[in-house]
């Protein structure tokens, strides 16, 4: 019977469990599997012990079918769970976020757009009902930095996404943008403090459940609240008070200190506590200490960020402090900080210097100035120049050159201390730092700058480099930056402030000055040995010393000047003005990061088009005279001048049709045709009609000088041209046809002639030119003559290659005499020769041509 009873309560059991199966999950399927393996297990004590329940199975059974029911149902209250509806909503919106992350960790943009859709649609939902949920907030600002990371990646990458993800991308983009402008509030809350903004959320969820007190006020270092001595301070989590006493300053700073480069650092929040030490500071001393640390600090928010520079409200905080810690260091003298000084390691007291003694604090002036200095650049590199953000970032330039003169002040008067030993080099630094906010500029800018400057420097500071009351002209402060580091410094900072005030004086039209001094250094032939940033002055110097020959009216040295920089075509690249991809270049992502690290802010650069201008222009002047030169007297040597205005050129002179001018290559290009064909008035107003000229200080001055050029150089062309056709011919014509003074036409008719460019003589007493024709050849003549050279040099290629291949052995198989070897055939022009001579004579490397007239004018 209790078999029978037990398999009935299995039975039942097992159906039981059957409908259990239908709604529980795939973990409770695996708790009852063990649960049934647990009752099968109990099934065979039961049979092994069944003798003994014969005598009360009724009643057991019976209670034990109640006690099993009950079971039954505790464990359907306990399954059993009823969930809010905003419960639910926030798992299904966990859920997408989760899906969201998974496809993050793919890159699949294709996925991310369809669920970023789906996330926005349940969004609406709760936002009618309550707030934002805040684990949205994080979901959509750590899409636009993932989002902003992989625009930036496929920019230096060469492996692209493929067509589904890069709709997908292309796709949010527009989404993101539209859709975080909603939130952009709490998008700003969550950035500041990512940890703190999501804790918030956690106390808020907790908060229904278990109120959690507020951090109070504990009054410390006393027991009487109206105690002046004593100093409220605020109960963290942990219940320990936290407190920013100017006692425990240096032991917080110490804390802050060996935290620096570990992971999971929250700087911002060290800063915050920074600033709180800082306004309970009372001592020179403490003030010092933290405002090194809290500069530093503030820089290393660059190194843990995604973002390349600091944002302006950092830097400005930064400029400020740097401000305050000078002024400090300024009315405190026995207060240095130095490089090589020795760390305080009491923390529980100040270090008390006795009087008149001079007190070292480890940190460096010079550092935190080139770093400033070296933020604001790279932050002038990511802002668009052609907006106003641009302009308000580049009016802390100001800000930051006082900084850069103060720091300047400082360090000269460290270097009046005999005991500290300060290096030559730190005084080098800033003043090259000074140079190079001063050595491009306009004379007019750089004197508001000086001025601005020394009026926020104290009156009881002077310089003895450069004093307060020297000379006000900034030719003479660049010149004396410049000597006192030729003097004192070596390689790279000698080599730099050269070329500064090289540039200087070509931007001033100093063309002569700036020339000598150029070749006087010979770095053009040491410059490949130095850094690239020196190698990009070094260009920069060297295209502003070209534009200063144009604007001499120097044509040939602007040219020959600005070849090197212009021919190569890669213009950008070597001026750091931008980046040049090519199809096929070998460049790495890291080199290309390294370049555009190295690109110079928008204020600095040298306008491409003007240069490209001029030197099309310059390059103009000289092909065209060239080109009709070659073209009458063949004889001459072709000679190229600029490969890349010949190659604009034939490109030109291959089309069809060419339509108006409407760039500076057509405008140059149909100048050049008009003033070959003797056209000068129409090459001198597509020249003059180029809009890049009203960029030039003295515009009309240099359209004046373009043409008179021109009108020069059309007389030349013309005379190249034409010469062959003239016995005789008026200077007078010609000074009515070039609207030129027949002084000028004499002059260069004798220029010419002087130079042997032209076969002719002056005729001073009737003004008339006389041309020679003794010389001329016919076009017969010409050819021949062309002929013979390209034969010669073909016979000569030959015996150099016959002997490097025979290895000097090139006569071992001729016949000896004259008869029977194929030489004696050589003379088939003079019958009346002997054979045998005629082939005994060969000369050595193969077989002599020697016939008729062309065989007379190789010999020659």
């Amino acid at each position: 019977m209790s078999r029978f009873f037990a398999g009935g309560d299995s039975s039942s059991e097992s159906s039981s469990s059957d409908e259990e199966d239908l709604y529980s999950d795939p973990e409770a399927q695996k708790v009852d599997e063990e649960s049934e393996e647990d009752s099968d297990e109990e099934e065979e004590v039961e049979e092994s012990t069944s003798d003994e329940e014969d005598g009360k199975g009724g009643v057991s059974k019976f209670l034990k079918q109640n006690q099993e029911s009950s079971d039954e149902s505790e464990d359907e209250d306990r399954v059993t769970v009823v969930k809010s509806a905003k419960d639910k909503r926030l798992e299904e919106l966990e859920g997408v976020v989760k899906l969201i992350d998974n496809a993050r960790r793919i890159n699949d943009w294709s996925t991310i757009s369809t669920e970023f859709d789906r996330l926005n649609r349940q969004i609406v939902k709760m936002v009618a009902q309550e707030k934002v949920p805040k684990i949205y907030v994080k979901t959509i600002a750590e899409l636009e930095d993932f989002m902003n990371d992989t625009i930036a990646t496929q920019k230096v990458s060469t492996k692209k996404l493929n067509a589904t993800n890069a709709r997908g991308l292309n796709a949010m983009k527009q989404k993101i943008k539209r859709n975080n402008r909603e939130y952009i509030t709490e998008i700003e809350k969550y950035r500041l403090d990512k940890e703190d903004y999501m804790m918030s959320e956690e106390e808020e969820e907790v908060q229904p459940a278990e109120k959690v007190k507020k951090p109070k006020a504990v009054y410390t270092d006393g027991v009487d609240a109206t105690d002046d001595g004593g100093v409220w301070g605020i109960v963290g989590q942990d219940g320990k008070a936290l407190q920013y006493t100017p006692e425990s300053i240096l032991k917080n700073l110490r804390s802050i200190v060996e935290s620096r480069g570990k992971k999971n650092t929250d700087r911002g929040e060290q800063i915050r506590i920074m600033e709180r030490l800082l306004a309970v500071a009372t001592t020179p001393y403490q003030n010092i200490r933290v405002l090194l640390t809290l500069i530093s600090t503030r820089f290393d928010l660059t190194t843990s960020s995604s973002a390349n520079y600091m944002t302006q409200e950092q830097w400005k905080s930064a400029e400020h402090e740097f401000g305050t810690l000078l002024g400090i260091l300024e009315d405190n003298r026995n207060l240095v900080v130095v490089e090589n000084a020795e760390e305080w390691e009491d923390v529980e007291k100040p270090p008390q210097p006795a009087a008149g003694e001079l007190l070292k604090i480890p940190g460096s002036i010079v550092s935190i100035a080139e770093r400033l200095d070296d933020e604001l650049t790279r932050s002038l590199q990511h802002v668009d120049p052609h907006t106003a953000e641009y302009i308000e970032r580049l009016s802390d330039e100001q800000a930051l050159y006082n900084n850069i003169l103060r720091a300047l002040l400082y360090v000269e008067s460290l270097q009046t201390i005999e005991q500290l030993d300060t290096p030559q080099d730190a005084a080098n630094r800033m003043i090259m730092r000074r140079l190079e906010h001063v050595y491009f500029k306009p004379s007019q800018v750089v004197s508001i700058l000086e001025e601005t400057a020394w009026k926020a420097v104290p009156a009881e500071l002077d310089s003895k480099i450069t004093p307060r009351n020297g000379p006000q002209d900034i030719a003479t402060l660049v010149q004396v930056l410049s000597t006192y580091l030729f003097k004192n410094s070596v390689d790279i900072i000698r080599a730099r402030a050269y070329l500064c005030q090289v540039y200087y004086f070509a931007l001033h039209d100093q063309y002569y000055r700036a020339r000598d001094m150029l070749l006087m250094s010979h770095l053009q032939e040491t410059i490949a040995n130095f850094n690239i940033s020196t190698q990009i002055l070094f260009n920069r110097t060297l295209v502003q010393v070209g534009l200063c020959a144009f604007r001499a009216s120097l044509v040939y040295e602007a040219q020959n000047t600005l070849q090197e920089i212009c021919g190569s075509g890669r213009q950008k690249e070597l001026l750091a003005q931008g980046v040049q991809l090519q199809r096929y270049s070998l460049v790495t992502p890291e080199q290309e990061k390294l370049e555009r690290q190295r690109q110079l802010p928008f204020h600095m650069h040298i306008n491409l088009d003007l240069l490209e201008c001029v030197y099309l222009t310059c390059s103009m002047l000289l092909e065209v005279p060239l080109l009709a030169q070659t073209g009458s007297s063949p004889e001459i040597k072709k000679r190229v001048i600029s490969k890349t205005y010949r190659r604009l050129l034939e490109f030109h002179e291959r089309q069809i049709f060419t339509g108006p001018p409407e760039n500076t290559r057509d405008h140059v290009m149909q100048a050049s045709r008009a003033l070959a064909a003797g056209e000068w008035k129409k090459a001198a107003d597509l020249i003059c009609s180029i809009k890049v000229w009203e960029l030039m200080a003295n515009s009309e001055q240099i359209k004046k000088m373009l043409s008179e050029q021109i009108q020069e150089e059309g007389l030349r062309t013309y005379l190249f041209t034409y010469a062959p056709f003239y016995d005789t011919l008026s200077v007078n014509t010609l000074a009515s046809m070039f609207d030129l003074t027949e002084r000028k036409v004499a002059a260069v008719v004798s220029k010419m002639i002087s130079h042997e460019e032209l076969a002719a003589a002056l005729d001073q007493v009737n003004s008339a030119i006389i041309f020679r024709k003794g010389v001329e050849l016919s076009r017969l003549q010409s050819l021949a003559l062309t002929l013979s050279d390209k034969a010669s040099g073909l016979i000569e290629s030959n015996e150099r290659v016959l002997e490097q291949r025979t290895q000097g052995t090139a006569n071992a198989f001729e016949r000896q005499g004259g008869q029977g070897g194929r030489g004696g055939r050589g003379g088939r022009g003079g019958r009346g020769g002997q054979r045998g001579d005629r082939g005994g004579s060969r000369t050595r490397g193969g077989q002599q041509f020697g016939g008729g007239a062309l065989g007379g004018a190789i010999k020659v």
